[in-house]
């Protein structure tokens, strides 16, 4: 082109009715690039110190008419390598996953940030609390999050509190439990990935003064915790047309869920106490524990009704935690189907907090055929309802579609929560056992529901690759899995007795390096050692 002529460049992630960009959900990002040719020339130019999120992109002043050969779309991440692949029978669910896929890696920024497109890009903390395990089942992200401890413990100021955000380019202090109380959960997930306590061990102090600073502030008498700042962020407004136009920024702040939360972390810091030699702390964080489920119960728990609310977040986050009594937990886990199916007509109704535990918590309670329904409805509000709207990411919102633009990004990770996990762990049966940590021993155990007749899924562990790939058909079950080495694993095979399992079309029972363990309900418990096995059954 002439020398001095400018072509433009500007980006968005929908479009108007009309064909134009939709720019008005990207606040005061300016998305645009202005290009000045030097002239006499074919020019190349990449932008070095910008980055945007987008589906489309106008350009005007290109000198001639372009074509979409004239342009290439380049992903900017962090040097990571994709370690797991996962694929079922459900198009639904392998489109979810290629969503999520998509939106993980552009979100991942020497940090990760919440969003890759509009004015804020910053690293919440809430959003990536049981996110980053499902994470890293699909990418290499652990020295990511072991750097991000860091971070986060860089924002901790000298009284305890820790910022929100961090880096804390945000100076969000709002002292609550859920956003800070990540530290830990990611904590935790990287020792249960990988085995290695050295982080622990580095952070456990700072872990520590914050939970002082916490209790010291906000507990009172009946031990709780009487601080909370967003509550479960972002619910899905009853109906569609309900959060028509309305901005989803609106906080609910929760005693209920500080309280549970506080709790849950208790128990973390009595493993991590454990882990590092601190053993005096363990019998002080397991009284107050004590104190603060009986204070939890005799606040929230309807015992009557057996329920802890209306809200589903506050019914899931005491049955996931432990804190239900006994001899409530049975209905507990009815009332929450209940709200499920009946109120709910099959569908989730769970913000940023509670869908982090729903998945799992409805499919260790023996309900993973809700979970299930959970997973692939194609009706709002769900991961399905997104797709069917056109997303190629996940959203921030569950009525992205329809909500004020004022924060609605079409590229957010936090509402994915333990849907990933799930679909490793539960569906696909790669788990690794907190007892014997970083894969050393391989909780097999995947989920038999209708409607699901195959997974095939692989995850690059520290000590090499797992593979997990069944199938169900009719009343047989066949399954491949491969164990690496210096690890074993428990594998829980579908089948009425023993006997009818076979490995490479011989007796299970009867190959050496399987051992028969136990009957557990309708599963055959074996366990294996490093190498490949091709298991049948009838059940």
């Amino acid at each position: 082109g002439d020398k001095g002529r400018q072509v433009k460049l500007r980006f968005a992630e929908i479009l108007q009715a009309n064909g134009e960009l939709f720019t008005s959900n990207l606040r005061d990002a300016k998305v645009t690039d202005i290009y000045t040719l030097k002239g006499g020339k074919e020019e190349i130019w990449e932008p070095s110190f910008i980055y945007h999120g987008f589906r489309y992109v106008e350009i005007s002043g290109y000198p001639g008419k372009p074509t979409p050969d004239d342009f290439e779309g380049r992903v900017i991440y962090d040097d990571m390598k994709t370690i797991g692949t996962f694929e079922t029978s459900s198009s639904v669910t392998n489109q979810i996953f290629k969503n999520a896929s998509w939106g993980i890696i552009g979100n991942y920024k020497g940090m990760p940030v919440d969003c890759p497109q509009r004015n804020e890009r910053q690293p919440w903390l809430g959003d990536r609390a049981v996110g980053s395990q499902g994470e890293s089942y699909i990418f290499d992200n652990v020295r990511l999050y072991i750097k991000w401890l860091d971070d986060i413990r860089n924002t901790q100021k000298a009284d305890g509190s820790i910022c929100d955000v961090a880096p804390a380019y945000y100076k969000y202090y709002s002292d609550n439990m859920t956003w800070p109380g990540t530290y830990l959960l990611v904590t935790n997930m990287l020792y249960n990935q990988i085995g290695d306590k050295t982080f622990i061990i580095k952070h456990y102090p700072s872990m520590k003064k914050w939970m002082e600073y916490m209790r010291e502030r906000y507990m009172n008498d009946s031990f709780i915790i009487t601080k909370d700042t967003y509550g479960d962020w972002c619910e899905p407004p009853k109906t569609i047309d309900e959060g028509r136009g309305k901005s989803a920024d609106v906080k609910h702040p929760s005693s209920l869920i500080s309280t549970a939360y506080f709790y849950h972390i208790l128990q973390l810091m009595q493993r991590f106490a454990k882990l590092t030699g601190n053993d005096a702390d363990i019998p002080g964080y397991a009284i107050l524990a004590d104190s603060m489920k009986t204070g939890f119960n005799g606040q929230f728990l309807n015992s009557e009704s057996s329920s802890y609310g209306v809200k589903l977040t506050d019914n899931i986050l005491p049955l996931c935690f432990g804190m239900v009594p006994t001899s409530q937990t049975e209905n507990v886990i009815k009332n929450i189907v209940n709200i499920i199916e009946e109120k709910n007509n099959g569908h989730l109704s769970c913000g940023e907090v509670g869908i982090q535990w729903l998945m799992r918590v409805l499919t260790e309670n023996g309900r993973a055929d809700v979970a299930w329904e959970i997973a692939t409805n194609t009706t709002y509000p769900g991961w399905g309802y997104m797709i069917e709207n056109g997303a190629t990411t996940i959203w921030e919102l569950w009525n992205g579609n329809t909500a004020a633009p004022n924060m609605n990004s079409y590229n957010h990770v936090m509402l994915l929560g333990d849907l990933i996990v799930w679909y490793y762990e539960n569906l696909a049966g790669i788990k690794s056992n907190p007892e014997k940590p970083g894969f050393k021993e391989i909780i097999m155990k995947p989920e038999i529901i209708d409607g699901l007749d195959f997974v095939k899924a692989s995850y690059y562990s520290i000590h090499g690759l797992i593979k997990s790939e069944w199938e169900k058909v009719a009343n047989t079950f066949s399954w491949n899995i491969t164990v690496p080495g210096n690890s074993k694993a428990l594998v829980f095979i579908p089948a009425n007795a023993k006997s009818d399992i076979t490995e490479n079309d011989e007796k299970a029972t009867s190959v050496k390096g399987i051992k028969f363990l136990r009957m557990e309900q309708d599963r055959a418990v074996f366990e294996v050692g490093s190498g490949e096995y091709h298991f049948k059954s009838k059940f």
